[in-house]
């Protein structure tokens, strides 16, 4: 346990968060003598976690450190369901085999930032599945549909006349209920999560249980600086990814966005961020705290060696061309979700035409992120950023979108 003041502890836990329901019930459950129940569930949609997801899995671990114990929730009776959150339309149901799988690999990627002695793994299912059908209905009699249409998404749908399917009402009520379970102090979750959070708070109190505090982080963006970080837009860094990738994506951030990846995903003090900001106003190159801040992700979910190592063959890359301080950062747009490199080149500005580029990438003058292209049928997607080079002296950060 970190042996930290009241007042230090929740500055802590209250950093780089977008809102906290309520501070006072949380310095009142922080005078306990007692380690808090530290709730945050995850639907095993997909096998892989990326940084966008560390930005909740660091609080909790934070939570770990000031000595409070952390309920990792694997929704694998909600997956079966479908979380319609931020949806414009009903996300289609996992099967029972597709949820176990993604669950197996979430258990295999979580400690490498969870600590293990202080997690307790739990599965929603072990509870639902208990649930008869007198249960349910009791359940969703807690509820009215005037209130379940209260909550964005769904109010939206209804207005827009998108059909709102009945088993989508049943969902933030069982992630509520989740709450009652495990008799939870504290539920984590992204901004698009308040409404089921605040469920579990009634709930809790309809069962008669204090209820517990709600604390939403929010949605990091991806490389592109524009889009929620999402494998399939492509503009993701995973935390298998390996340490050259997880490096080069990482340098691959604008120096705007670098600055918002500092307070959500580094360890470092705010104010030796603050710090660093500083002295890039003063004339600090930001390249310089980019770097600082792949070594540190890298070191994290690999080794302090293959950061290094990453670093080297990072600066091998551009070791003939060294990437010019006032390099344009170019947006372009992708027709069909890809735009073909000579394209991207053309609307970049670093070539004079498609064929123009065609003959660049023959001669083996284009690069993109350091590595020579020699394919002129290419296709990029959409959610891509990096770093394209045109012979020795034109260069561009593009992003397309």
């Amino acid at each position: 346990m970190l042996n930290m003041k009241q007042d230090d502890a929740l500055a802590l836990i209250k950093r780089g968060s977008s809102e906290l329901l309520l501070e006072p019930e949380l310095k009142h459950k922080l005078s306990q003598s007692r380690p808090l129940r530290i709730k945050a569930g995850f639907d095993p949609t997909a096998p892989d976690l990326h940084l966008g997801h560390t930005v909740l899995l660091n609080k909790m671990r934070q939570f770990q450190d000031l000595g409070h114990h952390a309920l990792f929730l694997i929704g694998d009776f909600t997956g079966m369901i479908g979380d319609p959150s931020g949806k414009n339309s009903a996300r289609p149901p996992l099967s029972r085999e597709q949820v176990l799988q993604n669950a197996q690999s979430y258990r295999d990627q979580v400690f490498k930032v969870l600590d293990p002695a202080k997690t307790e793994v739990v599965f929603n299912s072990t509870w639902m599945d208990k649930f008869s059908a007198v249960d349910l209905i009791r359940l969703a009699a807690t509820h009215t549909v005037a209130q379940m249409l209260e909550r964005d998404d769904f109010s939206k749908r209804y207005s827009n006349n998108t059909p709102i399917a009945i088993h989508e009402f049943i969902y933030p009520l069982v992630q509520g209920y989740d709450s009652v379970a495990l008799k939870a102090d504290v539920e984590l979750g992204g901004t698009d999560q308040k409404f089921n959070l605040l469920m579990g708070r009634e709930l809790q109190k309809h069962f008669g249980q204090p209820a517990q505090c709600v604390l939403t982080m929010p949605l990091l963006e991806g490389t592109d600086g524009v889009n929620k970080m999402s494998k399939s837009l492509g503009n993701y860094i995973g935390i298998t990814d390996v340490p050259q990738e997880m490096f080069g994506k990482l340098m691959s951030v604008s120096d705007d966005l670098m600055w918002r990846y500092l307070e959500l995903l580094s360890f470092e003090s705010m104010a030796t961020i603050n710090q660093w900001r500083e002295e890039v106003k003063q004339g600090r190159n930001p390249r310089d705290i980019k770097v600082m801040l792949a070594q540190e992700i890298v070191t994290r979910f690999h080794s302090k060696l293959a950061a290094e190592q990453a670093l080297a063959e990072f600066e091998a890359r551009f070791k003939q061309g060294v990437l010019p301080d006032d390099m344009p950062e170019i947006t372009v747009e992708a027709k069909d979700g890809q735009i073909n490199v000579t394209q991207m080149l053309k609307l970049a500005g670093l070539v004079d035409s498609t064929s123009d580029a065609i003959r660049m990438i023959a001669q083996a003058a284009v690069k993109l992120d350091g590595e020579k292209v020699s394919d002129k049928s290419l296709q990029l997607k959409a959610g891509v950023c990096l770093v394209a080079q045109v012979g020795k002296r034109k260069f561009a950060r593009v992003t397309v979108k």
